[in-house]
C-alpha cells in the first residue's frame, strides 16, 4: 500500500483513546502481512480489555520506531490535495504510523534486519501502552519515537502534572445561602489560588504554564451547590516536585486534588545530520522509562494542528520521513 493511501486508511479508522482495537487489528494485518514476506514475527501485546499494543521485528531488535495509535476526540475522516492529507490523526500519528512502516519495508529490500516496530495505545491519556510495553522489554538498545516535530529532532520536551480536584459542599435553597455550602464558590478559590502559584522557568524549556481545562458542578441556577470537580495540566519544565506541594498547600481543607498524570521534562540527544527542535508537549518517551532504549524524538507533521480541525500532515514530510527513519535505523545499527 502506498504511503499515502497507507495514511489515509489509518486515518479512517475511528481510533479514539480507548478504542483502538479496530486500528491495531489492521496495523496487525498489515504487518503480518509484510512479515510473512521477510522472516519477521509480529504480536499482539495485551494492554488491557479490548487494548493491546502491535509489536513486529526482524531478529533481535537493537532499534525499535514506535508511535501511538490513538487519537483525540472528536474523529473525521480523511480528505486530501496536492499538498496534505488531511483528518484526525493524520498528524498525532498516523501518518507517523505509515512513515514507518514504509521505511521498514525499505529497511527489509535492502536487507537490512535488527529493527523492531512498536505501535502503542493509549499515548493521548495516560501512556498506558507504552507503561505495558516498559514491562515488557525486548531488549532495543534504541528508541525512535514518532511525534510530530515537523521532521526535526526534539532535543528536550516538557513533562505534565494533571490533577482532578473536587470540592463539596451541602445542598440548599439559594435564597438562603446561609444554610449550605458551596462546593463551585471552594473550587474557585481553590483555583484562583493554583492560578497564583509561581511556575518554573528554564533556560532551553522556558515557561511552565498552566491550563484549567475542564470545570463542571452543580444542579441548578437555585441550588446551593453540593459538588464542584475541575481538571488541570500543568506543563512542567523541571521534575514538577515544587509545583506539586504548591498545589497540595493550596487546597487549604477546602478541596482535593487527586494526581492523575506525573511525567517530568526530558532531555534528548542530538543525532548527526538532522535539525533541532525543542517542544513543549509531553510524549510517551518517560512512560517507557529507557525499557527499549535510548531515545529519539523525530516525526513528521505539525503539533500546532494536531488536535483541531484543521489537522493535515504535508505529503512532503511523509516522504521526508520515511527517508529519515530509515538513515536513522542503519546509523544507529551501524554504531552498534
Amino acid at each position: 500500500m502506498h504511503l499515502f493511501e497507507l495514511t489515509r486508511s489509518l486515518v479512517d479508522i475511528e481510533s479514539i483513546t480507548n478504542h483502538e482495537e479496530a486500528v491495531g487489528s489492521f496495523v496487525f494485518e498489515i504487518l503480518s502481512n509484510l512479515a510473512a514476506r521477510s522472516g519477521g514475527r509480529v504480536e499482539r501485546c495485551p494492554v488491557e480489555a479490548n487494548r493491546f499494543n502491535v509489536f513486529a521485528h526482524w531478529r533481535s531488535p537493537v532499534v525499535t520506531l514506535s508511535t501511538h495509535l490513538d487519537t483525540v476526540p472528536p474523529f473525521f475522516a480523511s480528505t486530501e490535495d496536492d499538498e496534505f492529507i488531511w483528518g484526525r490523526g493524520s498528524a498525532d500519528a498516523k501518518g507517523i504510523v505509515a512513515s514507518m512502516i514504509t521505511a521498514a519495508e525499505r529497511l527489509l529490500a535492502t536487507g537490512t534486519t535488527n529493527f523492531g516496530l512498536l505501535f502503542v495505545v493509549g499515548e493521548e491519556r495516560n501512556s498506558a501502552g507504552a507503561l505495558a510495553a516498559a514491562r515488557d522489554s525486548r531488549g532495543s538498545r534504541f528508541l525512535i519515537n514518532g511525534e510530530p516535530t515537523e521532521n526535526k529532532l526534539a532535543v528536550a520536551a516538557k513533562g505534565i502534572l494533571r490533577y482532578e480536584i473536587e470540592a463539596t459542599g451541602r445542598l440548599a435553597h439559594s435564597a438562603y445561602p446561609q444554610l449550605g455550602e458551596s462546593a463551585i464558590d471552594k473550587l474557585l478559590d481553590v483555583l484562583q489560588d493554583i492560578r497564583k502559584i509561581p511556575l518554573p522557568e528554564d533556560e532551553v524549556l522556558g515557561h511552565s504554564t498552566l491550563n484549567i481545562g475542564v470545570i463542571s458542578g452543580g444542579r441548578a441556577p437555585n441550588v446551593i451547590a453540593d459538588s464542584a470537580r475541575a481538571e488541570i495540566a500543568i506543563r512542567l519544565v523541571n521534575d514538577g516536585n515544587d509545583i506539586r506541594t504548591a498545589v497540595q498547600r493550596a487546597m487549604a481543607g477546602r478541596a482535593e486534588a487527586r494526581e492523575l498524570v506525573s511525567i517530568p521534562a526530558m532531555r534528548f540527544n542530538s543525532f548527526d545530520g538532522l535539525p533541532s527542535t525543542i517542544v513543549a508537549y509531553t510524549t510517551d518517551v518517560p512512560a517507557f522509562a529507557g525499557a527499549w532504549g535510548e531515545p529519539f524524538l523525530l516525526g513528521p507533521g505539525s503539533i500546532h494542528v494536531a488536535h483541531t480541525a484543521e489537522e493535515r500532515v504535508a505529503k512532503k514530510q511523509l516522504l521526508d520521513a520515511v527517508e529519515i527513519y530509515e538513515r536513522m535505523v542503519k546509523q544507529l545499527l551501524a554504531a552498534w
